[in-house]
């Protein structure tokens, strides 16, 4: 059954990310080289196309007999019993490999995420562990080095979707998401314009997953181990946003030598690893919003837990927003739930601990970042309505209320809160009337349906009612009065303190000047601001108050 003479389908050239580098010390190559070649070996069994479920399974039960015995009839086991009697390591992360290939052997469909990352901390984790503990390093650099290999795992089953169907029957993208696609059939189809939503759903999920494993170089006592992770980084980085731009299902998504290149320079040159508050400056960086105008007046401890807070929002709110099904978005919540009560102790992500430090070092109040995820559980339906004023109001206090209190506090303004409670429910106004016909593709309806004489049916049949457009001008109308309010409230106060509150209500308070003066009946394509509304923002960031 061991095939005697084996050749392996892959070496380690062929492979999407480095093996045995040349950034990992000379003393420790051979050894990852003879992992390798052990796994290698392994995989390809699982995988063997002329062999049947019980060959395979019998077969890597004595590959698995081989590497204990280190029995010299099987050269790669024979190897890797070697470094295990040298280094103390490789045969228990090898045994974990074996038993996710046995279950690669019997089964081809995965029923929702927490299946498919199961897998991946059997099929990549222990890879990672290997290269660890191989160095010597601390249990410290698990937790992220994990991280890292579940999410090269996951790109690497995205690349291999179409593959992996058609000549392994196998598809590891979890049966819920392929039906948010339509179905596995329809998922496939080279027409399917349904499906870039769902794979950028799943690239959310890595990216996150590389967020958590920015820290690891850094905790590394190896200068050459961390020089591989900072590379390796780079190239999941480079990986995910290939995976964005183009479709997996149409071509091989691949990285390209010029991009293994410059990883290796960029870790052979830059070995310095992303602290936490380096990944959430790099959300607010990323999100284009008028708000981080404001954010410049802070001082620093202030702007850190300002990037701090706006990363978490951002984090929940693509949960939200996002085409994942929604039984896993709310598992995904359910995650931050769980990581938002750890900030009093040992948060695991990133954002979870740069919040946890801005709650310790402002005392903000954390049963608001519940209520901020209460807001986006009703996100997360299949079908969302408003039934009145009040469950709107409720709706408005959790989603954008919650950050206003969180902000005024921050900003050291407690005396602000009833103008925070106020903007919040006028820019989610605005949301919703800029976002309606994105939301009924959704079929998602926010404006209460009390001001449509309670009638339901699909979103795209209620905006078009003349009851509608009536409610929709009069909410322009209660926004318009929100900012009169939000004005009045303001001239009490110390608008210095709250100028990233403020900036972010005057671009709200063009936008809504913009969708008024276009009208309900003309609304073609998203209202957004123009180069002279950031203009003047960018103007009125720089004066003082």
């Amino acid at each position: 059954m061991l095939h005697p003479r084996y050749q392996p389908t892959k070496t380690p050239r062929d492979e999407n990310f480095p093996v045995a580098s040349l950034l990992l010390a000379r003393e420790h190559r051979g050894a990852v080289l003879a992992f390798y070649r052990y796994v290698r070996r392994a995989d390809d069994m699982a995988d063997a196309p002329d062999c049947t479920a019980d060959e395979k399974l019998a077969g890597l039960e004595q590959l698995h007999a081989a590497l204990v015995a280190g029995d010299s009839a099987v050269p790669e086991a024979a190897a890797l019993h070697a470094v295990q009697a040298r280094h103390g390591t490789g045969i228990e992360e090898a045994a974990m490999l074996l038993d996710a290939f046995r279950q690669d052997v019997v089964k081809a469909r995965y029923a929702d995420w927490s299946e498919l990352v199961d897998y991946c901390r059997r099929s990549a984790n222990p890879v990672g562990r290997f290269l660890l503990r191989l160095h010597g390093e601390s249990d410290v650099a698990f937790a992220p080095a994990d991280a890292l290999c579940t999410a090269l795992q996951i790109l690497n089953h995205l690349q291999d979707l179409r593959r992996d169907r058609e000549e392994l029957g196998r598809i590891y993208l979890p049966i819920p998401w392929l039906e948010r696609g339509g179905g596995e059939t329809a998922f496939f189809e080279p027409a399917n314009v349904a499906r870039r939503a769902v794979l950028d759903a799943a690239l959310d999920r890595v990216e996150a997953l590389v967020d958590t494993a920015r820290c690891l170089p850094g905790r590394l006592a190896s200068r050459q181990l961390g020089a591989q992770c900072e590379a390796t980084i780079v190239l999941a980085d480079r990986w995910a946003m290939r995976l964005r731009s183009a479709d997996p299902i149409l071509r091989r998504v691949e990285i390209g030598r010029t991009d293994a290149i410059r990883a290796f320079a960029r870790g052979l040159l830059r070995r310095r690893s992303r602290s936490d508050k380096d990944v959430t400056q790099t959300a607010v960086r990323r999100s284009g919003s008028s708000f981080r105008l404001g954010m410049r007046s802070l001082t620093a401890e202030r702007r850190r837990a300002i990037h701090a807070l706006y990363a978490f929002c951002r984090a929940v709110d693509d949960i939200a927003d996002g085409a994942a099904p929604p039984a896993e978005k709310r598992r995904f919540l359910s995650a931050w739930r769980h990581e938002i009560d750890r900030w009093q102790g040992s948060p695991e992500t990133p954002v979870g601990r740069e919040v946890a430090w801005a709650v310790r070092t402002f005392g903000l109040p954390v049963a608001e970042c519940h209520a901020l995820v209460d807001g986006m559980e009703t996100d997360c339906d299949e079908r969302v309505r408003v039934a009145d004023d009040a469950a709107f109001n409720l709706y408005a206090r959790r989603v954008a209320g919650s950050v206003g209190l969180l902000c005024v506090e921050t900003f050291g303004a407690w005396e602000a809160r009833d103008f925070a409670l106020g903007l919040g429910r006028t820019l989610q106004l605005v949301n919703v009337l800029r976002d309606v016909d994105e939301d009924a593709v959704q079929d998602r309806v926010y404006v209460p349906l009390g001001r449509l004489g309670y009638r339901d049916a699909p979103a795209c049949e209620l905006i078009a009612d003349a009851r509608f457009a009536r409610a929709w001008r009069d909410l322009a109308e209660e926004a318009r009065a929100g900012f009169a309010a939000a004005d009045r409230e303001l001239a009490s106060l110390d608008a210095q303190r709250l100028k990233p509150a403020v900036l972010m209500m005057e671009s709200y308070r063009r936008l809504l000047d913009r969708l008024v003066a276009r009208g309900w009946s003309a609304r073609q394509g998203r209202v957004g601001l123009t180069a002279g509304d950031r203009l003047q923002l960018l103007t009125l960031a720089m004066r003082t108050a």
